[in-house]
């Protein structure tokens, strides 16, 4: 009788699970590697993109604009693009005073304000931030609104490459050009008009301040009708722009 051959045997039931799971395993492995690699590039480029073409639209924008339906109000985002030479300079010296007052020294990240809102949140129910300028542009630029480590993740990433490839020039330019201002409003210019009847571009320390003020909780809160809170709010800003004194952009 023909003894049979190595190559004529079959593998055995447990050898044969583990090939499979091995092979099922590389192909996951390169598969996320492909994802990774995509997700690098093309975060990449879209940060180049938008140092030269101004943002169309954001992900907050279109959630807001799906809640107003919901609401049965009509589909609203009111937005019109101020270039930066064109925005007066007390609201860009409002916007540092308010948000950020390292901005123009920092690589994207304040750890010690980072530090101090981890400290203050560990004894606090009312949750505090420590992002800067560019944390909160990367966010309302590339990303969708929430909390999570995931997006927190996400913002620093974005964060880094909005520092190496865009000028503070263009951060603060975006940020005043996209951040909520109230109910549908977005950007100073559609604020400026919406509040003081004129443009961004003529914003006094007073206006630029109340405008700043509202930014935390801009559907709740109003520049032209402040709480008290509110009112305590703008006059802080006021002193720090006053600290803060000319802006070398």
């Amino acid at each position: 009788m023909a003894k049979k051959t190595t190559a004529n045997r079959k593998p055995a039931p447990g050898k044969s699970k583990g090939i499979f799971r091995s092979g099922w395993l590389k192909l996951v492995l390169r598969i996320l590697k492909l994802a990774f690699i995509f997700f690098v590039v093309s975060s990449v480029l879209a940060v180049i993109l938008f140092r030269f073409i101004n943002p169309p639209v954001t992900f907050l924008m279109i959630e807001r604009g799906f809640e107003r339906k919901a609401d049965g109000k009509p589909w609203k985002i009111d937005k019109q693009w101020i270039s930066f030479d064109q925005i007066a300079d007390p609201m860009k010296k409002a916007a540092v005073a308010a948000e950020d007052q390292t901005f123009l020294e920092n690589h994207g990240f304040d750890f010690n304000a980072i530090e101090k809102a981890i400290q203050k949140n560990e004894h606090s129910k009312k949750l505090i931030g420590g992002s800067t300028i560019t944390q909160q542009t990367a966010k309302n630029v590339f990303l969708w609104p929430g909390r999570s480590i995931i997006r927190k993740a996400f913002e620093a990433w974005f964060t880094m490459l909005m520092d190496v490839f865009w000028s503070k020039k263009r951060v603060m330019e975006v940020y005043l050009n996209e951040i909520e201002m109230g109910d549908g409003i977005y950007g100073v210019e559609a604020a400026s008009q919406a509040y003081f009847h004129k443009s961004a571009s003529d914003l006094n320390n007073s206006e630029a301040a109340a405008i700043a003020s509202i930014w935390p909780d801009p559907l709740k809160w109003s520049p032209t009708d402040p709480s008290d809170y509110v009112k305590h709010r703008q006059y802080l800003i006021k002193k720090n722009m006053r600290r803060l004194g000319a802006l070398d952009f």
